[in-house]
């Protein structure tokens, strides 16, 4: 068990715990980028570590009722089945199967940061957008459509990438229910990204892309990092937080596509 994994893991987790951010936004760049892991091993193990490390969260939202479950369901509805046909049609198609899929990966996962910045810089001006543009009187058979292909979009990129399922997930959530409140969509986002990370995950244990010390090694230092980045997060304020971090996940995603 190497103890600069678990180092990795307290600090990823410290930082989850301060900001919100979905794990896999940065712990699957720095297992490829700081450690050398394989892309397609460090985005299968992060999708484990995401689901147990989520799991938690979802209890917590869920006992405190800031999880809508219909909306949970809708996106699994897409996601589930999503993540299992790409990973399908990768495992099959791709010359060297999941292995050989590497520069697609890398790819994906520089875009996903991008996008995941984005999103985190922007995310109250897009709220404000939805809620000025979305505030009339709801479809609720267009926005049940809407959040299914949402799922399905967001279950190609979490399988291939390891990333999406976080602030992806809630900046779509917005769009899509601009009058609920925030902690309720971000409690459904987490609920959802915990089935959505299992399946892809498992896949990925399937295909052979899981290093189970690996994830063994980021666990025992990512849940105390969580949990003490959850205690002082009311010390550091967000507007301070969220701008490094997007800066941070822009530069990895760039080096991740012309790399």
């Amino acid at each position: 068990m190497d103890f600069a994994y678990t180092i990795t893991g307290f600090a990823v987790g410290a930082i989850v715990g301060l900001t919100g951010v979905g794990g896999g936004s940065l712990m699957t760049p720095l297992l490829v980028l700081l450690f050398g892991i394989h892309p397609s091993v460090a985005v299968g193990t992060d999708l484990l570590y995401a689901a147990i490390t989520k799991t938690g969260g979802t209890l917590a939202h869920g006992l405190k009722g800031t999880v809508d479950w219909k909306i949970t369901r809708l996106l699994a509805t897409g996601s589930l089945p999503a993540a299992v046909l790409t990973l399908v049609l990768v495992g099959r198609f791709a010359p060297g199967g999941i292995d050989g899929a590497a520069s697609l990966i890398k790819v994906a996962l520089g875009f996903a940061l991008l996008l995941t910045a984005v999103a985190l810089i922007f995310r109250k001006h897009i709220q404000a957008l939805a809620l000025a543009r979305f505030s009339g009187t709801p479809n609720p058979a267009r926005t049940a459509r809407l959040t299914v292909f949402t799922g399905a979009v967001l279950g190609v990129l979490v399988s291939i990438s390891s990333v999406g399922a976080g602030a992806l997930g809630v900046t779509a959530l917005f769009f899509l229910y601009p009058a609920m409140p925030a902690l309720r969509i971000v409690g459904s986002d987490i609920a959802h990204a915990v089935p959505l990370t299992a399946v892809a995950g498992l896949g990925h244990w399937f295909l052979g892309s899981v290093d189970w010390l690996l994830l063994g090694s980021l666990l025992i230092g990512s849940l105390p990092g969580i949990w003490l980045g959850t205690h002082i997060s009311t010390r550091i304020p967000d507007r301070v937080l969220r701008p490094i971090l997007a800066t941070m996940l822009v530069l990895v995603g760039a080096k991740l596509i012309s790399h």
